[in-house]
């Protein structure tokens, strides 16, 4: 009997070390940043050129324009706002130029219409453009941004660990990027308790070197995955691919940030940027606008404010990202910069959405099996809804195929079960691998 017990435990014992599933690193749930944040950054548009009046119009365009009443909440200033130095007590110093009216009054004015702000800072020594960073004044800081009013702090690295002019010596901070960022998650949660306020919503900027997907939920609401964006498809194009491979990782409270949106912004032709917008709302990247909204043209316009993506990102029953089920032109599972994934869906909570994007040079049809979706039943039919086009197109059986896709552009797709599909669709099984009768016989193709 004991020598059965023991065998048992052992057993057990071995299952248990086997068996377990990987760690997971919980999203740090506290209150705001449910959903990915919807804005406005100024450092596509302005790079460095940023004052008061810049920002504030930003503001005033984003509630004439109509794009709060859609969702975008967040004007958020990036580098060059401080003077070089911090006062004689330790504070960063708003630049008293450029920003001459003060932090305060800022905040007052896009608080008064309906809106959040935004601010930056670094990890480091200094920030990218060699303004104070943050390190050894975590708290400091995140108690000044939140007695300036702002709600949202984004947190760069520039440099990372490479460059000792900007990153301290390791002697020093002794700790890994995971540490780095954690002093600065410590610092708003401990001010967030002090304080009685809500915490500012926390966006870490690294890059993606250190893989942030596996770690950076447990500190903040978003994380960079990639280096910086530029206004043309190649880069969109190779930002999709890097994220094809880590969609997994967005949820409720934590997102892949695929990096501030370059809609109104370089040669990307108006299908590219419809692609970038499509690809990074459905993947549940935040949604920061980066263009000059005084020169944004009507199409562009209509792309950022298109509601029935925008009600993806947004959807509050499932936070969950779109992933690829078949590359397509590029094999299943292998990075390729110039031809990513082509074929995506995801869950909603009105339906199973599908994002087909051309990777071509050229118009291209787009074909796929509804089962190769895991989101889709077989044997039952499916109403289509295109969301750019905005129709109800008809009852997809089986199989659907977007015709004449153009160069670089996109398909987003909402399906919804219709019932049973008809009578005599065809083949006993949709995808003919192993279809098997009650018998044991193969159907015919299997």
């Amino acid at each position: 009997m004991g020598s059965f017990t023991l065998l048992l435990a052992s057993a057990l014992s071995a299952w248990t070390l086997f068996s377990r599933e990987p760690p997971v690193a919980h999203a740090i749930d506290n209150g705001v940043a449910k959903l990915p944040v919807l804005g406005y950054n100024t450092w596509n548009a302005y790079h460095c050129d940023i004052n008061e009046t810049v920002v504030l119009q930003a503001a005033k365009y984003m509630v004439s324009l109509g794009l709060s009443d859609v969702g975008y909440k967040h004007v958020n200033i990036d580098d060059c706002y401080a003077e070089k130095n911090r006062s004689a007590s330790g504070d960063i110093v708003a630049d008293s130029v450029r920003f001459a009216s003060g932090m305060n009054n800022l905040t007052d004015q896009i608080h008064a219409m309906g809106l959040k702000a935004g601010i930056y800072s670094d990890s480091g020594w200094f920030t990218c453009q060699l303004y104070p960073g943050s390190y050894q004044n975590e708290a400091r800081d995140a108690k000044l941004f939140q007695d300036w009013g702002f709600d949202y702090l984004k947190f760069d690295n520039c440099a990372g660990m490479s460059s000792p002019s900007l990153f301290p010596y390791d002697d020093i901070i002794r700790e890994g990027i995971v540490g780095k960022y954690q002093r600065m998650a410590t610092a708003i949660q401990d001010l967030a308790k002090s304080s009685g306020k809500p915490p500012l919503i926390f966006s870490l900027c690294e890059w993606g070197e250190e893989q942030p997907w596996l770690w950076a939920r447990r500190f903040g609401h978003s994380w960079r995955t990639t280096g910086d964006i530029g206004p043309n498809w190649g880069s969109v194009a190779s930002i999709i691919n890097q994220n094809s491979f880590i969609a997994w990782a967005s949820d409720f409270y934590g997102h892949n940030d695929m990096d501030i949106l370059e809609v109104g912004n370089g040669d990307l032709t108006y299908d590219e940027a419809k692609t970038h917008f499509t690809a990074w709302a459905l993947m549940k990247s935040p949604l920061l606008i980066g263009t000059d909204l005084s020169t944004i043209s009507d199409e562009n316009l209509a792309i950022l404010k298109n509601e029935e993506i925008l009600a993806i990102s947004q959807d509050n029953v499932v936070g969950t990202s779109v992933t690829p089920f078949r590359w397509g032109i590029n094999p299943d599972w292998v990075s390729n910069s110039t031809h990513p994934a082509q074929f995506w869906s995801g869950e909603s909570q009105n339906g199973t959405v599908f994002m087909l994007i051309n990777t071509l040079d050229e118009p291209a049809d787009l074909w796929f099996n509804l089962t190769e979706s895991p989101w889709i039943r077989a044997g039952r039919q499916y109403s289509v809804r295109d969301l750019w086009t905005h129709t109800d197109n008809g009852t997809a059986v089986r199989n659907f195929t977007a015709h004449a896709v153009p160069p670089h552009g996109v398909v987003a797709l909402l399906l919804k079960d219709a019932g049973d599909e008809p009578p005599n669709s065809g083949p006993p099984c949709a995808r003919p691998e192993w279809c098997i009768n009650q018998n044991g016989t193969l159907a015919p193709g299997a």
